[in-house]
């Protein structure tokens, strides 16, 4: 027996079915690689606009400070949040991203004899997380290709798999990397329904892009429904992808049991002043906003004239139907230095997601795709 599997027998055996979560190509990955200059990266949803002044100020205010540990508590960026919410700040977890709440939500929540249901082509992390400590995944059917709001999360299907074992369902609104989202009040009459000793995690990580005449708070559903979480991130929308900070917004009961098994100073000195600034540039979030409404706009038509179909996006991406040879254009999309994300592991073969970026690189991603296919 190879000493690789005898490591293997001494994981925890759910452990040995995953694999790592892959991200989109960093630019200077595929620089090595090919050697090319200019690159444009539409991969991982980030904001093209890059961070804001205020924040880059807060940064460079900070930078003596990072021989010292963080606050481990995040006061001032918990009580920022408190005040912009509308919630007190023992409702707040602060995460490494909100992918580092979401896992430790499955910690907390999830164990082996437990389930946790989550829909088809939803984030890979509601998987990786629930794999992770033994529980079982119960994956609900999207809705089909051709009904209304395709491929995007089937509420009543979902609501079929709750058992005796479940203990979380996962709920993206809107939904990467389908870009899906769910009208509030159907989305409310769903959670409605749920048992209150069932954790029902709602993940906005894109809901700042959202149109905002289709905002609810839904901070505010927290008074109603005990057991629902709320997760949101600084990465797309604020421009702080680098930073990895996120976080949970629930009732202080649940946030005193996901603190206490967070790990201490899982954010960084210099993601909490530049999420605390972040937070108070709404001029910052009302043009990255703008930005990508004309960017989805860009991209849809663009899509069009090419003859090819996506799918209609609330978020800061679009996933488009490129056919069978997706993975062939992927890289040759990489060749004319352009990366986006092929999206094959959603079981989606034939998808390429891309992310909306500036103008001007929208136009080239269309016009590559245009010679590659």
């Amino acid at each position: 027996m190879s000493i690789k599997n005898n490591f293997c027998d001494l994981a925890f055996e759910p452990i040995n079915g995953l694999f790592p979560y892959q991200p989109g190509k960093p630019i200077d990955e595929l620089q090595r690689e090919l050697g090319l200059d200019n690159i444009i990266k539409l991969a991982s949803n980030e904001n093209p606009l890059g961070p804001s002044e205020r924040v880059k100020k807060a940064i460079q205010n900070s930078l003596n400070d990072i021989s010292m540990y963080p606050d481990g508590n995040g006061f001032y960026l918990k009580k920022a949040l408190s005040e912009k919410l509308g919630v007190n700040a023992d409702m707040i977890t602060l995460g490494n991203g909100s992918n580092d709440v979401l896992d430790v939500i499955a910690r907390v929540f999830l164990s082996m004899g437990r389930e946790c249901i989550y829909s088809e082509y939803s984030f890979v992390v509601y998987s990786i997380a629930t794999q992770s400590v033994g529980a079982t995944a119960r994956v609900a059917k999207a809705r089909l290709p051709d009904e209304l709001d395709a491929y995007g999360h089937d509420l009543e299907a979902m609501g079929k798999l709750v058992s005796e074992k479940t203990s979380v369902i996962f709920i993206a609104n809107p939904n990467n990397p389908t870009g899906t989202w769910i009208e509030p009040d159907q989305l409310e009459q769903f959670i409605k329904k749920i048992p209150k000793h069932i954790i029902v995690v709602l993940d906005e990580a894109y809901c700042e892009y959202l149109e905002q005449q289709n905002v609810v708070d839904t901070t505010r559903w927290l008074q109603r429904y005990p057991n629902l979480i709320i997760t949101r991130t600084f990465s797309k929308a604020y421009g702080l992808a680098g930073l990895r900070i996120g976080y949970a917004v629930s009732h202080p009961d649940i946030a005193d049991l996901l603190n206490r098994v967070r790990h201490p100073f899982n954010v960084n000195s210099l993601g909490l002043v530049a999420a605390e600034a972040a937070l108070q540039d709404d001029a910052y979030i009302d043009k990255s906003r703008e930005l990508n409404k004309q960017g989805l706009q860009q991209l849809a038509s663009g899509f069009e004239k090419l003859a090819l179909s996506y799918i209609p996006s609330a978020g800061n991406f679009i996933s488009l139907n490129v056919g069978e040879k997706a993975a062939d254009i992927y890289t040759k999309l990489l060749h004319e230095a352009v990366i986006v994300r092929p999206i094959a592991g959603y079981n989606m073969p034939d998808y390429l997601r891309v992310s909306v970026g500036l103008a001007e690189e929208n136009e080239v991603l269309l016009s590559a795709l245009k010679k590659v296919i």
